[in-house]
């Protein structure tokens, strides 16, 4: 198969890495608005370079994946379904919320396959809590509590365009709630703070978030994140039943000191980034995305999917706002 890729920096070099050595992929063609970044990556990694993504499906690829910053997401999407190419995208795939119903109209309108990258749904210790709660072994769940937490902020520039801390990092949680439990999201209270860099507060963002939503069934989520997580990243989920209790991100790595006289704390090493975290997670995620693009599978995370937790971090932003319980049927949806 001949795989392109759009986009270099670093969510994207990783792509490229990753997808060359996948079986199946025979060769592998980037791109991205920075060509020569474009061309010393394909040099490196000894793979096809394009001077543009126009250029790169024009030379015929089996698929496409997206890996630019957010502003790139929803042009590039359209140029691969309208080619008729599968095509898998990072989240989000689009900045705005109008622009993702437009997004998912136009993917249910075709049988283009679209994979949208949330990785969690890769990790095989969020794929056990799911499978628990699948087969009842928790009893009936009536809590979860999830966390992001950053090491440490990205650069300013990137929080200016990023769509605030719950479209760009609690997203992930709203997807993975969303997946592990098969219910939805009904009503959310959320608020958020500064006590980091201005730069958050400028460009109408936080740095650190909290929320309770309440899912369908009546189960109760606490919701957690921060771009200040010194002690490392650290991403978790706890998943409560009349049963039991599973969570995932209790290993050694977990960033966290104990402090009761009888417990050791976590031998490390602590991860510092969510590449770090999710190495194992991506490469799963891009190997089922060539068995998309193969026809093998259907995509296992659709636009729909990302627009439903595009929704809850809408619904997020307004309780941010207004300081109120949002009901999830006050945000549009198709």
């Amino acid at each position: 198969m001949r795989i392109g890729l759009a986009g270099v920096g670093r969510i994207g070099a990783f792509h490229a890495e990753t997808l060359r050595g996948l079986d199946g992929v025979d060769d592998l063609v980037v791109t991205d608005l920075d060509t020569e970044a474009a061309r010393a990556l394909a040099n490196r990694l000894e793979v096809g370079f394009a001077a543009s993504p126009a250029e790169l499906l024009d030379s015929g690829v089996d698929g496409f994946v997206i890996a630019t910053a957010t502003p790139g997401h929803a042009p590039l999407l359209r140029q691969g379904v309208r080619r008729g190419v599968p095509t898998f995208c990072e989240k989000p795939v689009a900045a705005s919320l109008d622009e993702t119903m437009e997004l998912c109209k136009a993917a249910a309108a075709t049988d283009v396959p679209v994979h949208v990258g949330f990785q969690r749904r890769f990790d095989r210790g969020y794929q056990r809590v799911a499978q628990a709660v699948a087969d009842g072994e928790l009893g009936f769940v009536h809590t979860l509590r999830v966390n992001t937490h950053d090491q440490a902020p990205p650069h300013a520039a990137y929080i200016a365009t990023s769509g605030g801390l719950f479209r760009d990092c609690s997203i992930h949680d709203f997807d993975i709630i969303r997946y592990v439990t098969g219910r939805e999201v009904v009503t959310i209270y959320a608020t958020g703070a500064n006590k980091g860099a201005p730069f958050f507060s400028e460009a109408g963002d936080v740095d650190t978030a909290a929320g309770v939503l309440t899912l369908d069934d009546g189960t109760l989520v606490t919701l957690s994140a921060t771009r200040y997580n010194g002690a490392g990243h650290d991403v978790r989920m706890e998943v409560a039943g009349s049963a039991g209790t599973i969570g995932v991100g209790y290993d050694r790595s977990l960033a966290v000191t104990s402090a009761e006289d009888r417990a050791d704390s976590p031998s490390g090493p602590r991860h510092q980034s969510f590449m770090e975290r999710f190495l194992p997670a991506y490469r799963a995620e891009l190997t089922a995305f060539v068995d998309v693009a193969r026809g093998l599978r259907p995509s296992p995370c659709t636009v729909d999917d990302a627009l439903q937790a595009f929704r809850v971090a809408e619904a997020c932003e307004l309780s941010r706002h207004e300081g109120r319980v949002v009901r999830l049927d006050e945000v549009p949806s198709l």
